[in-house]
């Protein structure tokens, strides 16, 4: 017997039809670098990608080549989201706030073609043209000022397209559409190349209610960069459902941020703790000094993800209405492959428990599987205490990165011969699939043969109404192998001492061989590229 469904290949033109057609009147706002917003229509979105497309045929791109992207959050940067796959060409989306010798390499190494730059960005663009050389840099006007003479106007360039009866480029649902390079902490960052299909399952299993939840009626803003990770996939999730947008554009501070949401108020917001965690210090800063100035947009849902979600930090928002959801994913998984939702079986659970639960990464979401393997090279049981290192695998998982050869550290084949990617997060699973990450691979610290949680211990720091911040380290110790190092930042104007620290750990059940051998009260602590605490530079600056 066969099936008798049709054969209909997935595809992303599918969700930009859609959008340009069924919610032509549903709205993007842009917020502009003067910081006034820019609205447009998905039907006139939608008229104004196929002209991206249609331009960019003209220009000469063929089917598989890479046009690179240098932007912010805009509603040129979804044009090129789908414009380009339309056209053949795969996006290649490029990391803002890394340094121009970084972008020129990974430039180089994804074989860009052509740029799609925004004008404000054009002095790091200059900074880098020597290193990587486009065939066209297509500069779009965001600031509005004129674009420079040598360099193609974007405007100019999309209104050459023709729009009108442009079919998109033949392809197969497995052919690339975007490719993302990871941060490169631990070496030179690799390339993992989106296809149609894969986007298409993750943005299905992503809308889901237990995942971002998203429907048409909502209004998101995508705080997360759509250079880091396709902005977690949120672009093609809106655009398949025709969601309204509201894009930040350069303005990340809590006040713009927290301005914004008085003029466009989201529905769903989504960002890295970080933007949160100054979001809410300079909102309950602003409820005593200036009262009255902001709101928190009524019943708003907060996706977080990127770094670990400090309990504390759901606690503070939750004082004021707003209930912080974690995902955990990777660029390699596309990104969402656990969401912290509230299962049916815990609804009932004391408060307690609740947090505890929504500060663990959660849920494996469908199509995803999930394994630990422990030092032994066994299964740990789904027991909430066994440690091992987290696989995945899964129909929108990387197989492989561009142009690199799969090694063992990356990849594992379990008996039936199946591909795991190996994340290098050490976690426990729990007997309801619950995933909690206790650290990386290469920042567990091992005391006298005993493991601690550098993860653990930075939530606990958090939630001391003096810390603003908390990154753990291990350190060499004669006696005891690794001892853990504290680096904390505190608040302004606060105070707290390593005893006050120690007397917390203490009293939350951390036993004392688990305190840290040191504190270090330090102004900030390093970050990458993408908002996570650089151990590497804490390791660096405190060696011993």
């Amino acid at each position: 017997m066969q099936a008798t469904m049709m054969n209909v290949p997935l595809s992303i033109n599918h969700f930009m039809d859609r959008a340009g057609t069924m919610f032509s009147r549903n709205t993007i706002v842009s917020r502009l670098p003067d910081k006034t917003l820019r609205t447009h229509t998905y039907g006139e979105w939608h008229r104004r990608t196929l002209s991206l497309a249609s331009a960019l045929q003209q220009a000469g791109l063929k089917k598989g080549d890479r046009v690179a992207t240098l932007c912010w959050n805009h509603h040129a940067h979804l044009e090129a989201y789908f414009g380009i796959p339309a056209a053949g060409g795969v996006m290649h989306t490029l990391n803002l706030r890394l340094s121009p010798e970084e972008l020129g390499w990974i430039a180089g190494d994804g074989q860009d073609r052509f740029l799609i730059v925004d004008d404000v960005l054009l002095p790091l663009y200059r900074q880098m043209a020597a290193l990587h050389k486009f065939e066209k840099v297509i500069v779009f006007p965001f600031s509005g000022a004129p674009v420079p003479a040598d360099l193609t106007d974007y405007e100019a360039f999309i209104a050459g397209g023709q729009p009108d009866g442009f079919v998109p480029a033949a392809h197969d649902e497995t052919d690339p559409i975007a490719i993302c390079y990871t941060s490169g902490t631990t070496g030179k960052p690799k390339g993992v190349a989106y296809s149609h299909r894969s986007t298409v399952l993750h943005s299905l299993v992503a809308a889901l209610g237990d995942n971002t939840g998203i429907k048409n009626a909502d209004v998101i803003m995508p705080v997360t960069p759509m250079f880091h990770a396709n902005s977690w996939g949120i672009p093609y999730i809106a655009v398949m459902l025709g969601a309204k947008l509201v894009f930040p554009g350069p303005h990340l501070h809590p006040d713009d941020l927290l301005d914004l949401m008085q003029a466009e108020p989201p529905t769903l917001s989504l960002g890295v703790p970080t933007i949160w965690l100054t979001m809410i210090q300079t909102y309950e800063r602003a409820l005593t000094e200036t009262p009255g100035r902001w709101k928190m947009p009524a019943g708003m849902r907060s996706i977080v993800g990127g770094a670990a979600l400090p309990e504390s930090l759901i606690r503070a928002f939750e004082r004021h209405g707003v209930w912080l959801v974690q995902g955990w994913g990777m660029t390699e998984t596309s990104p969402l492959a656990t969401v912290s939702f509230q299962r049916a079986e815990l609804k009932d659970a004391p408060p307690e428990e609740r947090y505890r639960r929504a500060a663990m990464q959660g849920n494996i979401v469908p199509l995803v599987e999930m394994r630990l393997l422990t030092d032994e090279g066994t299964l740990a049981p789904w027991d909430g205490k066994t440690m091992g290192e987290l696989q995945v695998r899964g129909p929108f998982i990387t197989g492989g990165y561009h142009e690199v050869a799969n090694t063992d550290d990356k990849f594992a084949t379990d008996a039936q011969g199946r591909q795991w990617l190996r994340t290098g997060d050490v976690a426990i699973l729990d007997d309801l699939g619950c995933m909690r990450l206790t650290d990386r691979t290469k920042d567990l610290i091992k005391s006298g043969g005993e493991w601690i949680s550098s993860v653990d211990v930075e939530n606990l720091m958090m939630s001391h109404p003096a810390v603003a911040e908390a990154a753990v380290i291990a350190i060499p110790d004669e006696k005891w192998s690794e001892r853990p190092l504290a680096c904390i930042v505190l608040k302004p104007g606060q105070t707290a001492d390593a005893a006050a620290l120690n007397a917390l750990m203490l009293a939350n059940g951390f036993a004392k061989w688990q305190l840290p051998e040191r504190y270090e009260f330090i102004d900030a602590i390093p970050r990458t590229s993408t908002g996570k605490f650089w151990k590497v530079k804490l390791r660096e600056r405190f060696p011993k």
